[in-house]
């Protein structure tokens, strides 16, 4: 798999900024305007990209009251079916161009999630750059085959994944010849407990499947986010929402705008915090340097005295010789007078005035 991907002019991978999404999801509670604003809002909060879901209760599942159909999982949505629960939560499909036009307009990236195959050509239709799988759907193969054919980068959740099923996917999409998976850690609870969250993944996977990797977080606080971009996540999606209180199927473990931008601040500071891998010292750095330790005579002494631990000492700053040759000039003899204060250089030393001096500090 590639180690630097490219989605809409934005490149994704080491070296380069964490890839920040707003999954909008359900928060649009059916209305046009509040999509927008969400749209509007995420900008405002610093995220790159914002995503929705294109499915309907009829292409996700069946209406069907029958056991199997039963959210029974101690979820926020036990209670009722699947059909029921999407048929609240789909994004409706006629508005979804006028949202990619509206995120355009931001400066934001927008693509989806299809759950089906009608979904992916409806979403070629309106040229979106990626597309993302949902943690449930990363086991339908033919879907995946699909989309990897087209030739774009594919976001893939891995929320109820095992080995296997990641594997399988990652391999459905070389067989394509589609190198732009990127996985991305998933913990399908809603909201995820921290202890579930196991960021650890995120390198893991980089290793084990030799892909780009990101977090797709439910946790209720932004720290396991910027924890992700601590250790290497390329991407981060996290639900937004305008407010908790609003309601709505996702609501309840989404952020709220003020969150989602403290999120987004912290991913950056730590991505400036982590740097680069260098032993060079910036210009502050080398003049920080000279308050590093170095020898400097202690007590006055008189010409042709004897060095000792008691009239030369390792101290603060860095102007004298290197500490590394104190055992070497203890037992020498003074060839001047020295006083108090002053950095010890090889021409104070008898026998090796001619020496070049290597400071505390050089």
């Amino acid at each position: 798999m590639r180690k630097e991907i490219e989605i809409a002019g934005r490149k994704i991978g080491e070296g380069h900024p964490a890839f920040i999404i707003a999954e909008m999801s359900a928060n649009h509670n059916m209305d046009y305007g509040r999509a927008v604003e969400i749209i509007h809002q995420a900008k405002e909060a610093g995220a790159d990209a914002v995503k929705i879901q294109t499915y309907t209760a009829d292409t996700i599942t069946i209406d069907s009251d029958r056991s199997w159909f039963q959210i029974t999982q101690g979820t926020l949505w036990d209670g009722t079916t699947l059909h029921k629960l999407y048929e609240k939560a789909y994004t409706p499909w006629e508005g979804q161009p006028k949202l990619k036009e509206e995120a355009g307009k931001a400066g934001l990236v927008f693509f989806s999630a299809p759950f089906d195959h009608t979904a992916v050509d409806f979403l070629e239709e309106m040229q979106v750059p990626c597309y993302k799988i949902a943690s449930f759907e990363l086991n339908d193969i033919p879907m995946l085959r699909k989309i990897a054919k087209l030739g774009k980068p594919i976001l893939m959740a891995t929320g109820v994944s095992y080995e296997k099923d990641i594997r399988l996917a990652v391999e459905t999409c070389e067989e394509e010849g589609n190198d732009q998976a990127i996985l991305l850690k998933c913990t399908s609870a809603y909201p995820a407990p921290y202890d579930a969250v196991n960021l650890k993944m995120i390198p893991a996977m980089a290793k084990t499947f030799d892909c780009l990797t990101g977090l797709s977080d439910h946790t209720m606080g932004y720290q396991a986010a910027i924890g992700a971009a601590a250790i290497g996540a390329c991407v981060i999606e996290k639900h937004l929402t305008l407010k908790r209180e609003d309601g709505g199927a996702d609501a309840a473990f989404s952020m709220e705008p003020q969150e989602f931008r403290e999120m987004c601040e912290g991913v950056r500071i730590v991505e400036q915090a982590l740097g680069r891998e260098t032993y060079d010292l910036s210009e502050k750095q080398k003049r920080e340097r000279e308050h590093s330790r170095s020898l400097f005579v202690t007590k006055d002494i008189k010409a042709g005295e004897y060095f000792t631990p008691e009239n030369i000492r390792s101290i603060r700053p860095g102007f004298g010789l290197h500490t590394k040759y104190f055992e070497e000039i203890l037992g020498k003899r003074a060839a001047q007078d020295l006083e108090t204060g002053t950095p010890m250089h090889f021409s104070y030393v008898k026998g090796m005035e001619d020496r070049k001096d290597e400071l505390g500090f050089d």
